[in-house]
């Protein structure tokens, strides 16, 4: 196809394509990147906070990974939501980030567009190949060929772009946004918001500079400028509704960005000289004066972090203790970019699950030792907290698997759903049929015998193990743990035969608080024995994945 024949209107059409093709291969290698790395990278945000050169550091390698300051700028935030990250390591991350995001743009910037044929077919194969066998290869495989959309969109874009060299359309444009620099700088801010990527923007600038079209070096800085004014409007809004913590961050980053950008564009006639007798490519000189801008924030503001942060504070300061105390702590929506990071915390705010069941179960037995019936409204307040964690721990869940998943990462999602549903029913049982039960006992003023209360508190003691046991299985997924566990539900179904057996025995024996507590007795068992085995299942799709169960406990006949 002869680019020259083409009309205007299919010449504006293939730019518009091939710069939705570049910004999807930068979507693409992302994505890569995340399935790869981003579990990794999001401990390494979490932890290297020791100092703000450490930070810096952290968050320069983390952009270089992912291929994007944006992508670094939403995990932070997931962090610094759970106050996991100070505001002040927040901004030393994210000025590393915006370094390392502009060396990414200097690489790929790089006359190597003609490989494109190469990586799409080293990254098919590696894909292909590697589905099921080895995520990470597979992965590996999409980077390559994310990589290749975006070198063949570059290629694309200065065949495309070289055509409007001569088009007094273009000419005419490009005149009227040089004696309007400030239009020229919210022009390219806006463009690099809609993006969602100033690494994309910026390279579409190079194309364009390297025909030619940008012969105006002031008007191609205030471009550049514009872009890095608006490189930190992605995630600013992005995480609009992200808690005080991570607001400072984002908001912080931006003001740092954009005052500067402005700053840098009120004083280019001062500046402009030392980069416009650089003897490189017109795109070069955009990628040197990229790469110059944000090493020029890391050197000025890294010093400047605490100073700032405290500012932050006072513009953001902590939200009123109003939030619901029933409410999922963990589920941040930013984390599902990252299915393992995502499951992560779906397993600890199941976790929390645990923990709130197992304090009803406290309760209720206390309620059952004391006759203390003001207990029972407090059990059943925190059942109304076991629902609204079920319900967020569901939905985060539902969504998340609506996404592209890895196997492994389906099932534990499946895990945790299921786990939920079992805590879900064990809240139900204490409070609609456990609760029930003791309140009749205390109403009518009856008491146990001392045997057989005693051997209820010990299949009470033993419904605690295996919450506890069950706890340790569900996160730490160890065979041999989940295989005990397991065989807690044959032991308790011994000790509950036990205790009836113990029971007809006083029963026989016309024991006074045997008679009076009979019914009490084997309801309280049978609930105490539900609630085990609720707790005990999360040990099945372990067993099952390493070929530990059998298909049925029937004989076959």
């Amino acid at each position: 196809m002869q680019l020259v024949n083409l009309s205007g209107t299919d010449l504006l059409t293939l730019i518009a394509g091939s710069a939705a093709l570049l910004l999807w291969g930068a979507r693409m290698t992302r994505t890569g990147m995340i399935r790869a790395f981003g579990r990794g990278i999001g401990e390494a945000l979490s932890k290297g906070t020791n100092n703000r050169f450490k930070a810096c550091l952290v968050g320069l390698i983390a952009a270089s990974v992912l291929q994007s300051s944006t992508a670094v700028s939403v995990l932070l935030a997931s962090f610094a939501s759970s106050s996991a990250i100070s505001t002040s390591a927040g901004l030393a991350i994210l000025l590393g980030a915006d370094v390392g995001s502009a060396l990414v743009a200097h690489l790929l910037s790089l006359k190597i567009h003609q490989f494109w044929p190469g990586l799409f077919f080293l990254g098919y194969v590696l894909h292909a190949a590697f589905s099921e066998r080895n995520p990470m290869v597979k992965q590996a495989g999409r980077i390559c060929m994310g990589l290749g959309l975006v070198f063949l969109s570059l290629s694309t874009l200065a065949s495309t772009a070289a055509v409007f060299q001569d088009s007094n359309l273009i000419q005419v444009i490009l005149i009227a946004l040089a004696n309007e620099p400030a239009i020229a700088f919210i022009v390219a801010a806006a463009l690099t918001w809609i993006a969602h990527s100033s690494l994309a923007v910026l390279l579409l600038l190079v194309v364009i500079a390297n025909t030619g079209l940008l012969e105006n070096n002031f008007l191609s800085f205030y471009l550049v400028l514009g872009v890095n004014a608006g490189a930190g409007l992605p995630a600013l809004v992005l995480g609009l509704f992200e808690k005080p913590p991570a607001r400072r961050i984002l908001v912080g980053n931006f003001i740092i960005r954009s005052v500067t950008a402005i700053i840098a564009s009120v004083t280019l006639v001062y500046w402009s000289g030392y980069f416009s007798v650089l003897d490189v490519d017109p795109g070069q000189k955009l990628i040197i004066l990229h790469v110059a801008f944000n090493v020029f924030l890391a050197m000025v503001f890294l010093w400047l972090t605490n100073p700032l942060s405290w500012q932050l504070r006072k513009i953001i300061p902590d939200a009123n203790n109003d939030v619901d105390p029933n409410a999922a702590r963990h589920l941040d929506p930013s984390t599902k970019s990252i299915p393992s990071l995502a499951l992560s915390a779906a397993s600890r705010e199941t976790l929390r699950m645990v923990g709130v069941v197992e304090e009803m179960l406290s309760q209720a037995i206390e309620m059952l030792t004391t006759n203390n019936s003001e207990l029972r409204q407090s059990t059943a307040m925190l059942d109304d907290k076991v629902d609204r964690l079920y319900r967020d721990i569901k939905f985060f869940l539902t969504d998340l698997t609506q996404r592209e998943l890895q196997e492994s990462e389906s099932a534990r999602a499946l895990e945790i759903l299921s786990f939920t549903i079992n805590l879900e029913h064990a809240g139900d049982i204490i409070v609609r049929s456990l609760l029930g039960t003791i309140k009749k006992k205390t109403q009518n003023s009856e008491n146990f015998s001392k045997k057989g209360f005693k051997e209820l508190m010990d299949a009470y003691k033993h419904v605690g193990e295996s919450i506890h046991f069950a706890s340790k299985v569900f996160m730490e997924k160890e065979i041999s743990d989940a295989h005990d566990l397991l065989h807690r539900k044959e032991t308790f179904r011994n000790l509950e035969l036990e205790s009836i057996e113990n029971h007809l025995s006083r029963l026989a024996n016309r024991d006074p608080g045997a008679i009076a507590t009979t019914a009490y007795h084997t309801d309280i068992l049978q609930d105490l024995k539900r609630i085990n085995s609720l707790f005990i299942s999360c040990a099945y799709p372990l067993l099952e994945d390493a070929g530990r169960l059998h298909p049925s406990r029937l004989k076959k006949m």
